[in-house]
């Protein structure tokens, strides 16, 4: 309900970044940049200082900035209040989760959500871990789902799940028949990454760096933003790779790739996360419920 040019604005002040306003809100960056020119027409103000290599709010930016949020989360305090002002529990809910969470968890917790809450609505974002916390930042998630600690102080975070990591490999590489990979391993083996700003990826660097491995001394051979991409390189020989364990157990099912704990055990914490001034209402609320407590992975 409230302005479109207003939430632009207040992402790309956010982000003091067009390009990146453009990726959190999915939309090009000139319509972007047509929609701040918008705002700052009507308001016959000047809201940020451009130059050809970054852009800076003016002292009018970073007032309207201010008024901005708070309208932002009154805005959607009141249409979650009136949501909930009817008998039936409905509304939209918009989730975020990274993609390890999203192809191999999320499914099951959105069906049990959708029992129980047939009228809710919810859409889903799927990114990397940075990528969701800086849209929960926003406030253009209402809630995120990631793979590795939050590096925002004031996102709430919740654990609700501890995943372990295993290292994946063909079933004709020379480490198939061992029982266990130890970090020092890695050097000399071709290994397929995560992109930067991945979980798995800031999860694993901090294991080899606790082990005395520098992860800019490894071979790798390709980094690649998906789970799937990563498995099928993996399958063709191309090198070694570390994943979730519970995105690989139906290639283990078919024989397609062998799983190999790490020693000593890798896990990480999956977290929920969300920011503590945002309203939430009775339907997120219960979302959150459901995955901080109701939720169970195993079964």
């Amino acid at each position: 309900m409230a302005d479109r040019r207003l939430q632009v604005f207040y992402t790309v002040a956010k982000h003091l970044s067009f390009t990146k306003a453009a990726e959190c809100l999915c939309m090009t960056q000139p319509a972007v940049t047509f929609q701040v020119k918008q705002l700052e027409s009507q308001l016959n103000i000047s809201l940020f200082e451009r130059s050809p290599s970054k852009i800076s709010l003016t002292a009018a930016g970073e007032l309207a900035m201010r008024y901005a949020e708070n309208i932002l989360n009154l805005t959607a305090e009141m249409e979650s209040r009136l949501v909930e002002m009817s008998d039936e529990a409905s509304g939209t809910l918009t989730i975020g989760a990274s993609t390890t969470i999203a192809d191999y968890m999320l499914p099951q917790m959105l069906g049990l959500f959708k029992a129980r809450f047939p009228q809710a609505q919810l859409r889903l974002f799927v990114a990397n871990s940075q990528t969701i916390e800086n849209r929960v930042i926003d406030h253009s998630l209402d809630v995120g789902l990631v793979e590795s600690p939050s590096h925002h102080l004031n996102l709430v975070t919740q654990r609700f799940y501890q995943d372990d990591l295993v290292v994946i490999c063909a079933l004709n590489h020379a480490w198939a028949n061992l029982t266990h990979i130890q970090a020092s391993q890695f050097v000399s083996e071709p290994y397929i990454s995560r992109e930067p700003g991945s979980g798995t990826r800031e999860v694993v660097d901090k294991y080899l760096h606790e082990h005395q491995i520098q992860p800019e001394t490894l071979e790798v051979v390709m980094e690649l933003g998906s789970q799937e991409a990563i498995k099928g390189a993996v399958e063709a020989g191309l090198g070694v790779a570390v994943v979730s364990k519970s995105s690989v157990l139906k290639e283990q099912k078919l024989g397609k790739l062998l799983a190999i704990p790490l020693n000593p055990p890798l896990r990480r914490d999956l977290t929920l996360v969300y920011t503590q001034e945002k309203f939430r209402s009775k339907l997120l609320q219960s979302l959150i419920d459901l995955i901080a407590k109701d939720l169970n992975f195993n079964s």
